[in-house]
């Protein structure tokens, strides 16, 4: 799985390191679950843990490209579209969908980090970043989250931890 590159989230300082060989080669500011860390089903919670990308999604796809059920809607998101959907949970751009590592904890049965839909994704550019406020997944900017998606292939290690080491 994977290779050179290792994506490590780290929540309390709402960071995504990315790593080469060991050594940081990019760092952005994202934004984690607002409901904190956990593992179950439906707790909107954060998955902890190894994880790895399983799917990539968007590639080419232009900044501010509507993604509903991982499918391109035809939107282009924009403030308007915000007012004429308030309850909708914006993902953009690029879609990195994870899958966990650790059977029990973040893989099978009401655990499972793939079946909670969880993805590292663009979120419009008003949204703040540096505080939790999705709905689980990890959130960045389009222009950050393209760039990532970019460098790192299928099957890269993702660690999301609690605490910076």
């Amino acid at each position: 799985m994977g290779g050179e590159y290792q994506i490590v989230v780290t929540v309390d300082e709402q960071s995504l390191d990315l790593l080469q060989g060991g050594m940081l080669v990019r760092r952005y500011k994202v934004s984690t679950a607002k409901n904190g860390v956990g593992e179950q089903s439906g707790s909107e919670k954060t998955p902890r843990g190894r994880h790895y990308i399983r799917a990539k999604i968007g590639a080419g796809c232009a900044a501010d490209t509507v993604f509903v059920g991982r499918r391109v809607t035809g939107e282009r998101f924009s403030e308007t579209l915000r007012a004429e959907h308030p309850k909708r949970d914006w993902i953009l751009t690029r879609i990195l969908w994870l899958c966990g590592h650790e059977s029990g904890f973040n893989r099978g049965g009401t655990v499972d980090t793939m079946r909670r839909y969880i993805y590292i994704h663009g979120c419009p550019d008003a949204d703040s970043l540096g505080v939790p406020g999705s709905h689980g997944c990890v959130k960045m900017r389009n222009s950050d989250v393209i760039e990532l998606f970019d460098l790192v292939p299928v099957g890269t290690e993702v660690l999301i931890r609690e605490k910076a080491v």
